[in-house]
């Protein structure tokens, strides 16, 4: 009776510190990690590192010099070389690990054994960057980051650089136009795409950028930011008065960058210039991002007439594409689906989008639209996201990398407080004045009486 007391007593408290440890792992499971996960797979790191680089065939046979130090000091058995480890440094999501590779080896034959490492160590996932020749960063995370998303704080932007989501290996994904001048958004319905589109205007909102929509859906995407937009279209008719106009500015910007080629004998190298960036701070103008909603509305019409509009409109699109970056014009592309189906134009103007996210989609053919002619590998990844995970995404670029990304909630008031506290960011472009949208006024909320009405008798 004794034993089965003192049994009791001891079970107890176990069980409800298991009980504790399973909730913070479901509900917080970086908490979990910082407490629990992160020793345990510091631990077992440490005492299998050399066995499990030999197992994934990570080790190599040692030089000869290694051999004859054995033999004089030790005598003892000549293992094969793993890579050599540098200090553990450990994060909020995971470990840091620089490893220096073996001779022969290359961090293709790391990421190949990623599965097999995160199942020795205990960890989520394990990824592998190139830090330079010979040396490679193993980032290891601890859990899911991108379940419940939580963006690091050191993810901050600069100047045409937004942090815009969370990758899968716990870094900001980071839109930068400047690298990536323009960008494709492609997603189902309820994917994610305005929540991506939110937190890019959010993100620019507080810098000098002149911020310029096209909303065909009547600007109910775009028209709560309208205190920060220089220009708004929200329809096909008023984008055909918009595009021209963007046109007419940027062959405005050419020539002030030709004005400023004229070199005379003695001008300094950084004198000369090819673009608005090369030019003196108070002769550049502002740089122009234009988001544009539901391209497809652009493509779609109903009668001649409105074959011809769009086919012009087309034509400037591709033209702000090719020849708008120099300028400082930088498109966003948002829609459902992006394929050659549209119409004339639509393979031409995609090839001009760099930057490429897919959220969730509808069939394979449209995250081929998204990543298929730079990423074939991501479409698999694609169409694996679940309806479930709302701001889930493939991002990749021209370079062939992809990463799964998911964009944190940001409610539309929030970014259209943002956007309100920014009005004053607002640059003065006299040209996109007629197109500024009208912003209505806050209502004025009256405070309440204290004096209560006569009742009404009869």
């Amino acid at each position: 009776m004794t034993d089965l007391t003192t049994l009791l007593e001891v079970g107890g408290p176990v069980a409800a510190l298991g009980g504790g440890a399973a909730y913070t792992r479901a509900k917080h499971p970086g908490v979990y990690w910082s407490a629990v996960g992160l020793p345990i797979s510091t631990a077992r790191l440490l005492s299998s590192y050399g066995s499990v680089m030999e197992a994934c065939g990570l080790t190599v046979t040692p030089s000869r010099l290694r051999v004859l130090a054995v033999k004089a000091t030790t005598r003892g058995e000549i293992r094969p070389v793993p890579p050599r480890r540098g200090i553990l440094r450990p994060t909020t999501t995971g470990l840091r690990l620089r490893l220096r590779l073996a001779p022969g080896q290359e961090p293709a034959d790391l990421a190949a054994s990623g599965e097999r490492l995160r199942h020795a160590w205990g960890v989520h996932a394990v990824y592998v960057t190139t830090v330079k020749p010979g040396v490679v960063d193993l980032r290891l995370v601890g859990y899911d980051v991108l379940r419940e998303v939580r963006m690091p704080r050191k993810a901050v932007g600069g100047f045409l650089k937004v942090p815009v989501a969370l990758r899968e290996d716990a870094t900001p994904f980071v839109r930068d136009y400047r690298v990536v001048p323009h960008g494709l958004s492609l997603g189902a319905t309820l994917s994610g795409k305005s929540m991506y589109l939110r937190h890019l205007v959010a993100g620019l909102a507080p810098q000098p950028v002149a911020l310029v929509g096209i909303d065909c859906k009547r600007g109910v995407e775009l028209a709560p930011f309208a205190s920060r937009l220089s220009a708004l279209a929200t329809d096909p008719e008023q984008a055909a008065g918009l595009l021209p106009v963007l046109i007419k500015e940027m062959e405005d910007r050419y020539d002030l960058i030709k004005a400023r080629q004229r070199v005379a004998p003695g001008t300094p190298n950084e004198e000369i210039t090819s673009d608005i960036w090369g030019l003196p701070e108070q002769e550049r103008p502002v740089p122009v991002v234009l988001f544009v909603d539901e391209v497809a509305e652009l493509f779609l019409v109903a009668t001649r007439k409105e074959e011809e509009r769009r086919d012009e409109m087309v034509t400037q699109l591709i033209r702000l594409a090719q020849l708008g970056r120099a300028a400082g014009i930088y498109l966003e592309v948002c829609g459902q689906r992006f394929g050659a189906e549209l119409g004339k134009g639509a393979t031409m103007l995609r090839a001009q989008l760099t930057g490429r996210v897919c959220h969730r989609v509808n069939d394979e053919a449209s995250a081929k639209m998204a990543l298929g002619d730079i990423a074939p590998e991501a479409v698999s990844a694609a169409c694996a996201i679940p309806a479930e995970r709302p701001g889930l995404a493939v991002a990749g670029d021209t370079s062939g990398g992809w990463s799964r990304i998911r964009t944190p909630y940001l409610s539309l008031s929030d970014a259209a407080e943002t956007c309100r506290a920014s009005a004053h960011m607002v640059p003065d472009l006299p040209a996109l004045e007629p197109f500024r949208p009208s912003v209505p006024a806050q209502p004025v909320e009256s405070p309440a009486s204290v004096i209560r009405p006569r009742p009404v008798t009869g």
